[in-house]
């Protein structure tokens, strides 16, 4: 089952990119880049409302014909994108919001490491592995 977890910060360029299988990974990013105008939508049309917020799960953002594409922003405004195969009846709306939770949590997590650089790309064990068993039960 296809999955990929990419994670943007305001200036839309991506900090962690982790795709299963990486076959499609190019075809993957271009999925992920078009959704960004759907999530700067969803957040434009929200308004003051996303000032109130802690954290936003903005669901799902458009179904293709093979995956389904979830978006979730951040307060300081950095955007998780993840896509799944639309033939994955399993996922719950609860589950996906869960998922991007744990990311949102191990993304702080980097943040507090006195020696990341915010705006650099993501290279962290501790990410990567937490990334790979949210992929593993996905599958």
């Amino acid at each position: 089952v296809p999955v990929s977890v990419i994670c943007f910060p305001r200036q839309n360029y991506p900090l962690y990119i982790r795709s299963i299988p990486t076959e499609n990974e190019l075809k993957f990013h271009y999925t992920v880049h078009t959704s960004l105008d759907v999530v700067d939508e969803k957040i434009s049309a929200m308004g003051k409302a996303l000032v109130d917020q802690r954290e936003l799960y903005l669901g799902l953002l458009y179904p293709t014909e093979d995956y389904k594409v979830y978006g979730y922003v951040t307060n300081s405004k950095v955007k998780f994108v993840m896509v799944v195969d639309s033939s994955n009846t399993a996922l719950r709306d609860n589950e996906i919001r869960s998922m991007f939770r744990k990311l949102h949590n191990s993304y702080t997590d980097i943040m507090c490491n006195p020696f990341y650089n915010p705006g650099d790309r993501i290279h962290s064990r501790a990410f990567d592995n937490m990334v790979n068993s949210m992929m593993m039960q996905v599958c």
